[in-house]
């Protein structure tokens, strides 16, 4: 990365991600008092006074002996960010004391020898910090730094010294490369988005389990390839708003919903065992609302036994996904490998599409086939003309008609259009807009 890194390391439910969202100005770290809400890596662009870092908020670290059956993949998640980064910034609670978890994650820092700030969080009342800042002495990490990440105490003078420490900077911004294509990867919990992920940029990247609802936070990678930029976004498993029970849910689900917001491409992933249901046809449809291109990846694939399982799969994807049939289709398995590497040319292809910008000439070539034909719609005296036809719009393609009559377009005859022009053009992989405008009347009508 070009920003250099900060990471914010310590025990589970100690303000971690509170102090990120106090440092990055943003509410994009999910805060809740549930231990491990925050299980992989999650980055956050920072600017303190012109200087800008990235921002690493990381999975709270239990002993070895915990319960937790994410507790060794948090560790070495943890791991990975501080050693990625600059600066460390070691967070405890004051208000509750030295434990043997801020025990354990010390020798952890300490190993590494990078420049590293103890935080001790959590003491609201500045007038008595004092009192509770000299048993932290006892870890061995410097002097402790009492903060408020709450009310935000001690955090500027914490910042003016950490952008001290900090590498000089490239000059680059990943994050405003018009290049830089965006990619979503979507789907329900427990899928095999977080494998895929892994699979694409092949690094252990996401925390990988059989448990559903395992990655809660939406993770960007930046990955180059063939003198290409691609900026991955691992998504939360976005559920049905009716199943979010659990506020962690709700928030995981948000944050799925805002990297579909910002992205070019969604990768929709399916669960080829047990084909795609009602979850996948909603945000296959959140995908498209938002305007992304959208490729379905059918994952795990390898684990149909014969045709007749194979065939019920194709089934549910020709059923459900009425609403994309213009989406292409690839049979992987994140597991083994099969066919990932066929991901890349589709993302290009559909990314391509979507920036498809067709002349008006064409377009009116078009129109006047289609007068030809004849198909059209009436109600009584009233017959729909279609004048002119332009593209309006990119990313995804919006196409303006000028017609006599906005309400004589009935969404069968939209689909009528849309049929001839994917027909004529090559919208594969992509959404397209229609949009209605009457000759003389400013209403527009809009598929």
């Amino acid at each position: 990365m070009s920003r250099p890194i900060v990471a914010i390391v310590g025990r589970p439910n100690v303000g971690k991600s509170t102090l990120v969202n106090r440092i990055a100005q943003t509410s994009d770290a999910i805060v809740h008092q549930s231990r491990g809400v925050t299980r992989d890596r999650s980055y956050h662009v920072a600017d303190w006074n012109g200087r800008e870092f990235m921002l690493v908020d990381t999975g709270g670290i239990e002993p070895m002996k915990s319960d937790d059956v994410f507790a060794t993949s948090i560790r070495d998640q943890a791991l990975a960010a501080a050693e990625e980064a600059a600066v460390i910034l070691f967070v405890v609670d004051g208000s509750v004391g030295v434990t043997e978890e801020d025990e354990s994650v010390a020798r952890m820092v300490r190993k590494l020898k990078k420049p590293t700030f103890l935080l001790v969080n959590k003491l609201d009342n500045p007038d008595r910090e004092n009192e509770r800042l000299w048993e932290f002495y006892s870890l061995g990490v410097g002097d402790p730094v009492a903060v408020s990440a709450l009310h935000g105490h001690g955090t500027g003078d914490l910042l003016d010294d950490v952008v001290a420490l900090l590498p000089e900077d490239d000059g680059e911004n990943e994050d405003d490369e018009p290049d830089t294509l965006r990619v979503a990867i979507i789907g329900r919990p427990n899928a095999g988005k977080s494998s895929l992920f892994n699979k694409i940029i092949g690094s252990d990247r996401s925390i990988v389990s059989n448990i559903a609802g395992t990655t809660r936070d939406a993770i960007d990678t930046v990955v180059e390839r063939n003198g290409k930029r691609y900026r991955m976004v691992d998504t939360a498993g976005i559920r049905k708003k009716s199943t979010v029970y659990e506020n962690i849910e709700y928030y995981s689900m948000v944050r799925g919903l805002r990297a579909i917001d910002r992205a070019d491409v969604a990768l929709l992933v399916v669960d080829a065992s047990t084909g795609v249901t009602e979850q996948d046809q909603k945000v296959a449809n959140l995908a498209i609302e938002r305007g992304c291109a959208l490729v379905v990846l059918l994952n795990k694939w390898d684990l149909l036994k014969d045709d007749y399982e194979r065939e019920a799969v194709m089934e549910t994807v020709n059923r459900r996904l009425t609403m994309a049939p213009w989406a292409e289709y690839l049979r992987i398995s994140a597991l083994t490998g099969r066919s990932v590497h066929k991901i890349w040319d589709m993302i290009d292809a559909a990314a391509e599409r979507r920036a498809t910008h067709i002349s008006t000439s064409q377009l009116n070539r078009l129109l006047t086939d289609m007068r030809e034909f004849g198909h059209t719609v009436s109600d009584g005296k009233r017959r729909l003309k279609m004048h002119y036809v332009t593209q309006t719009g990119e990313k995804p393609p919006a196409f303006t008609f000028f017609v006599n009559h906005t309400d004589l377009v009935t969404d069968n005859y939209r689909r009528y259009i849309e049929n001839r022009m994917r027909s004529t053009f090559d919208f594969k992989g992509t959404p397209i807009r229609l949009r209605f405008r009457a000759k003389k009347d400013t209403k527009d009508k809009e598929a």
